[in-house]
């Protein structure tokens, strides 16, 4: 009995100083990455940082508008398609496909998951960007392009949470309907999907983080251009795809070099506060 409780007692303390040692790294990133991303405002005021047009580092312009704005429409896009198509997919697979077929889209979507974002902008870049120029016009690199690679990168995620909210909806329910006249599209309509909203809901957020912060995939068909988003298949860029750009090139304690790290201190913000939104709407979810 000794034992067990002393091996109780040291996997207790084991785990609470994992858990401590993770929570002190997330906070020292934090703390070092908004420090120095917060003194640039000694040299270019907020306002300016924020809503500015302009970003030409060697004049001294340091306007982030047009990389937050390139970020939100890639992201917005990616959810755009990517969502509707995700859902479509975990419906298909949690209420309609038979178990082997649910069994091979499983592995499949699963090995999504495991591709490189490299390999997911590599082929953005050599087919659909060409494809986009020469049927759409433009430059081919733009929002339009990243947005579409986004979506495909994001669709595992949704389609993994989502499928198992809905194959977790109590049985009872659909039972229920059924038994009241319900067919079975209605059934997944009115029961099933209401009964796993918050799920899904925290599903299309996870995704949300996982399109506003990716780097490699974007930076690779965006364009790279310092400009406010024109049009769907004009160049533009990232506040990810600017920081990978432009990083190693810039002197260690500059303005240039703290508005850099005052856009990933954005990134790391907005990662916290979809963990915590996907928080929320799943202990909404459990509370009902």
């Amino acid at each position: 009995m000794n034992r067990v409780r002393t091996a109780d007692r040291t996997a207790r303390v084991v785990l609470t100083a994992c858990a401590t040692l993770v929570s002190l790294v997330i906070a020292a990133i934090l703390l070092f990455v908004g420090s120095e991303g917060l003194l640039l405002f000694r040299d270019v005021s907020p306002f300016e940082f924020l809503f500015g047009l302009t970003w030409n580092p060697p004049l001294g312009r340091y306007g982030a508008l047009p990389f937050l704005v390139g970020s939100v429409a890639a992201t917005a896009i990616a959810l755009l398609i990517g969502a509707p198509l995700g859902l479509a997919g975990a419906i298909f697979m949690a209420k309609v496909a038979p178990p082997w077929m649910r069994h091979i889209l499983r592995q499949a979507a699963n090995l999504f998951v495991g591709i490189p974002s490299v390999v997911y902008g590599y082929i953005g870049m050599t087919l659909l960007v060409p494809w986009v120029r020469e049927h759409l016009g433009g430059q081919g690199f733009g929002v339009l392009v990243a947005g579409t690679i986004l979506a495909i990168m994001i669709m595992p995620t949704i389609l993994g949470v989502s499928e198992d909210a809905l194959r977790d909806v109590d049985p009872t329910l659909e039972e229920g309907s059924l038994g009241l006249g319900a067919t079975r599209w209605q059934t997944i309509w009115l029961v099933v999907l209401p009964a796993a909203r918050p799920r899904i809901l925290a599903a299309i957020i996870l995704a949300f983080a996982r399109a506003f912060g990716e780097t490699t995939a974007v930076q690779m068909v965006i364009g790279n251009s310092p400009v406010l988003v024109r049009s769907l298949t004009t160049g533009t860029a990232t506040l990810t795809s600017q920081i990978i750009m432009e990083m190693g090139q810039t002197p260690p304690g500059s303005p240039w070099n703290r508005a850099l790290f005052m856009m990933a201190f954005g990134l790391l913000v907005v990662s916290l506060l979809m963990i915590l939104l996907v928080r929320w709407v799943s202990n909404r979810g459990v509370a009902r």
